[in-house]
């Protein structure tokens, strides 16, 4: 009967979309038509019930698709080759941009918020698992508390091994997993690099269940309680994700000043989209922070091997198979995020070669075993990291008539603008609405601009030459200890705001001018606005590569505790703690404390027991007193110190963002924009006023 509903439901709407989409108007009825749009889905926005979202989404991609056809049926008219060449390539840039939308909108219009599965109160029946933590290259002070991390995890210990897949057959990793009593896995060659490894560490060990950890992400107690249960619920389930949060920052947060202020750039990922992914079961393995079945990986041969992103290409197999997948909503690993913009763009460019090569060797399009929204989702993965060369397209579509005077786009200005506002406004408006709290308007701008010039090659070459390429580990837990601007990073970026900037000036000059020159002053106006709009967000892209220092080696976390502060002179003083790493820790000076008198031991007061490390002053005030850990605490301290400031079942459970405001994220934009030449301008005086400083010196020495 309901599909009966849905058919009948259909056979009108249909109509009424077709007839919304291909009705001509000229420029004055389209800009009504328009504003009336908008003005419905403002009044339509005062209701936060889900049901009208997803009107207001359709009605944005109405008339997202009402531009594309008048794009299609009314400006592809050129005068000269030329035109022809670049106005077709803006056009089809459009149509990925369209294309996107939709399944961005079939992903993310329909999330599901899965619940923990708990586990049965008889131990005996929960499954075993196998803990692998793949190193290469990684520092140990990278590598050791992640081990520490996975033997906090509550499971029981007859149930649960530990594993170091060390690829770099390392013999201090070797001596230190004996030392805490972990197994130790190596092999002769690194063939097939993180999969290979992984898959060499499934033929030793027996594992019902197979947990994978990154070896910078240290796991909640809580973690496998949260996510082995739904294995038990469901025998068909091979996988459980769970997000990858970030407890350092990341390149967008550190070197922007509002960076902090927005939500990171892998939160929309790492939670619209996938719960709409696990909608459709479509949810991807991401490589770390996931538990998979053991008999669904020897079923497809084990990780994937094809590709060098094996985590989606794993789970893309699982599904043809018939196996589910599930995402779980909820942060129970924390990790360290890339450190700096260059290495950023690396690690993401292997992301972008690996999901090409699935596109071309696997494509979910093609073959057996998944249902068409299965299809669908995998599919906007895979094109979605092939932005790079339409983002290009539009940041310098501009350049064409603003310093070669040639039309791309055949039409008036205002037709043009009556047509393409209101598409941009609903879309810009209703991606607010539906995902405001995960990606903040206009950053994802950034976020592209940043990686598009470095990613077209690569993206092309791979789509051309798929087995080309390979994997490459990302660096992680590096300091920086100076400021500077990283430009190799952003060089293509320097040259098209150049000549962005140019057009600008050129256009600005023709407007003023225009009877000289001959021009319509609104095309003019129209693309000197585009080329402002474009030359924004290169401008944000570069102020990205403005690298602050990162000299602390340990992050700080918000944890309030007793503790107890022991003395050198036998003193024992109460306070509670405002802040602890592995490092050291932050507490609010105690009462009664006698000047000259050292401290020697602060000891954390938890519910279960309590930790005393040896502790040194490195400031205090009235307010705060700042302690130092001391470095050679045992192992088993060690231990109880990862327990308590990264393995809290509570320790990345953060409010939400607030919702956005697409005009504050816009400005907020331009404040990171002025920011960037301030503090260049301000760098550039602090250095003359060093150097002249340092002259005068000199002058003053110099004998005469």
């Amino acid at each position: 009967m309901k599909k009966l509903q849905n058919f009948l439901l259909a056979l009108v709407l249909i109509p009424i979309a077709a007839l919304v989409i291909i009705t001509p108007m000229n420029a004055q009825k389209q800009a009504i038509f328009g504003l009336i749009s908008v003005g419905c889905l403002f009044l339509m926005g005062y209701s936060k019930r889900r049901s009208v979202s997803v009107i207001m989404v359709v009605v944005s991609v109405l008339m997202s698709t009402r531009y594309m056809y008048f794009r299609m049926t009314q400006t592809l008219h050129f005068n000269s080759y030329i035109e022809a060449i670049l106005g077709t390539a803006l056009f089809l840039a459009e149509v990925y941009i369209w294309v996107m939308l939709l399944l961005n909108c079939l992903q993310t219009a329909w999330p599901l918020k899965r619940k923990i599965v708990p586990l049965p109160d008889d131990t005996s029946l929960w499954p075993t698992v196998d803990v692998y933590i793949p190193t290469y290259n990684e520092a140990m002070d990278v590598v050791r508390d992640t081990v520490l991390a996975a033997q906090c995890l509550d499971y029981p210990q007859d149930k649960l091994k530990i594993y170091l897949l060390d690829d770099g057959s390392r013999d201090e990793f070797a001596v230190f997993a004996a030392d805490v009593g972990v197994g130790y896995i190596t092999r002769p060659d690194g063939t097939h690099a993180k999969a290979g490894n992984l898959n060499h560490a499934m033929k030793i060990t027996d594992g019902e269940l197979i947990c994978v950890f990154d070896c910078d992400h240290v796991a909640t107690r809580v973690f496998l309680q949260a996510t082995v249960g739904g294995f038990l619920k469901d025998p068909k389930l091979a996988l459980i994700q769970t997000p990858h949060y970030f407890y350092s920052p990341d390149p967008f947060e550190r070197n922007l000043s509002v960076g902090r202020t927005v939500p990171n750039e892998g939160m929309l990922f790492y939670g619209p989209i996938q719960q709409g992914n696990d909608n459709w079961n479509a949810t991807f393995f991401c490589g770390s922070c996931a538990v998979i079945r053991r008999s669904a990986l020897e079923e497809i041969g084990g990780f994937a091997v094809e590709t060098v992103t094996e985590d989606a290409h794993t789970a893309l197999k699982m599904q043809r198979l018939g196996w589910k997948s599930a995402f779980l909503d909820v942060p129970l690993a924390a990790g360290l995020a890339t450190e700096r913009l260059v290495v950023h763009i690396i690690q993401r460019t292997r992301w972008a070669r690996g999901m090409t090569q699935i596109f071309r060797v696997d494509n979910p399009l093609l073959g057996r075993g998944l249902k068409f929204t299965q299809r669908l989702c995998y599919l906007s993965a895979m094109l979605y990291y092939q932005f790079a060369l339409p983002r290009v397209i539009f940041v310098t579509a501009p350049l064409a008539y603003l310093l070669f005077n040639l039309n791309i786009i055949h039409g008036s200005a205002s037709t043009i603008m009556a047509y393409a506002l209101p598409h941009l406004f609903l879309s810009i408006y209703v991606g607010s609405r539906m995902n405001g709290r995960y990606r903040y308007s206009f950053w994802g701008e950034i976020y592209d601009i940043v990686l598009s010039f470095h990613l077209v090659l690569p993206t092309m070459i791979t789509m051309i030459f798929p087995k080309g390429g390979k994997f490459n580990v990302t660096d992680k837990g590096a300091l920086l200890d100076n400021d500077y601007f990283d430009f190799s990073a952003v060089r293509p970026h320097i040259v098209m705001a150049c000549l962005l900037g140019t057009g600008v000036c050129f256009g600005i000059a023709r407007i003023c001018a225009h009877q000289y020159f001959g021009v319509d002053p609104l095309v003019t106006m129209l693309n000197v606005g585009w080329g402002l709009y474009s030359l924004t967000f290169l401008l944000a892209a570069i102020a990205v590569a403005r690298e602050t220092k990162q000299v602390r080696k340990t992050i700080r976390i918000d944890v309030d505790l007793p503790v107890l502060v022991h003395y050198a002179s036998g003193r024992v003083l109460r306070s509670s703690s405002v802040d602890l790493s592995m490092s050291g820790c932050r507490i609010l000076t105690p009462k009664d404390v006698v000047e000259g008198d050292d401290v020697e031991e602060v000891e954390l007061i938890l519910q279960s027991a309590t930790i005393s490390i040896p502790a040194t002053t490195m400031g205090a005030d009235e307010k705060y007193l700042r302690l130092m850990f001391d470095e050679n605490i045992p192992m088993s301290r060690r231990r109880e110190l990862v327990r308590v400031v990264l393995s809290r079942a509570d320790a990345w459970i953060n409010p939400q963002y607030p919702q956005d405001n697409p005009f504050r994220s816009f400005f907020s934009i331009l404040r990171c924009v002025f920011e960037m030449f301030w503090f260049s301008a301000k760098a550039r005086r602090a250095k003359r006023r060093k150097d002249k400083e340092a002259a005068v010196v000199v002058k003053e020495e110099t004998p005469v």
